[in-house]
């Protein structure tokens, strides 16, 4: 049970000040019946706001496809964020969502977006070796050897003491291919390419873990079950 005002502030809808002022004007029932009282210790999954249930009430989970252009951070002065394409509401809760991971700003494709610690930890933590699929496009014609090269789990990245660890790479037309890592090295696919002699002119994340972009279109997001 957690009091009503304090259940509307925290998922994003108004402050609890104004809560206030929201079950004053009849906008909140608690199963089926208006709220009384802003500080009325309540059932979250039995609240209804202008007649509909709350949003993510046990956390906030969501796909975001990510257009060139934007960035995966919430500072001001790199451009415009991916939480400009998400609900306002969002950046209210508390906590507020973030992303699991990120993508750069000249690479498009699926993100994670959430406001529950553990599954950003779960999704980023090194030892986790979630898959990550990518679609590649370089500037010229590649080569069959590389499939195996980038499988061999020996490629060495500038500046860094471990090799990237195998990855899947399937040649799908001369200047392009789909690449699958497990890794999240700082912008890791654009470096393996070019430890190779090949630069990537576009990128975009076609899938992570189990979740794709299928249905969802560029600039768009999903909200999905913890």
């Amino acid at each position: 049970m957690r009091r009503l005002d304090q259940l509307l502030s925290s998922l994003g809808y108004c402050s609890r000040q104004e809560a206030r002022e929201v079950v004053k004007a009849g906008q909140v029932s608690v199963a089926g019946v208006v709220a009384a009282r802003s500080d009325q210790r309540v059932d979250p999954h039995q609240v209804t706001l202008d007649g509909e249930p709350l949003e993510a009430i046990d956390g906030l989970l969501a796909i975001l496809h990510k257009p060139v252009g934007y960035v995966c951070t919430h500072a001001d002065g790199e451009g415009p964020t991916i939480y400009e394409l998400l609900p306002d509401r969002w950046m209210m809760r508390n906590p507020a969502v973030t992303s699991a991971g990120r993508l750069d700003k000249d690479t498009s494709g699926l993100i994670l977006v959430t406001d529950i610690g553990p599954l950003v930890h779960r999704f980023t933590s090194p030892r986790a070796e979630v898959e990550k699929v990518y679609e590649v496009t370089v500037d010229h014609e590649l080569e069959p050897g590389l499939v195996d090269t980038f499988a061999s789990g020996e490629i060495m990245l500038r500046n860094e003491a471990k090799p990237c660890l195998p990855a899947k790479l399937v040649i799908t037309s001369p200047l392009t291919a789909s690449l699958t890592i497990t890794e999240g090295r700082y912008h890791q696919v654009r470096r393996m390419f070019a430890s190779q002699g090949w630069h990537v002119t576009g990128l975009h994340r076609s899938r992570f873990a189990d979740y794709t972009l299928d249905g969802i279109d560029e600039g768009e997001w999903r909200l999905l079950p913890p």
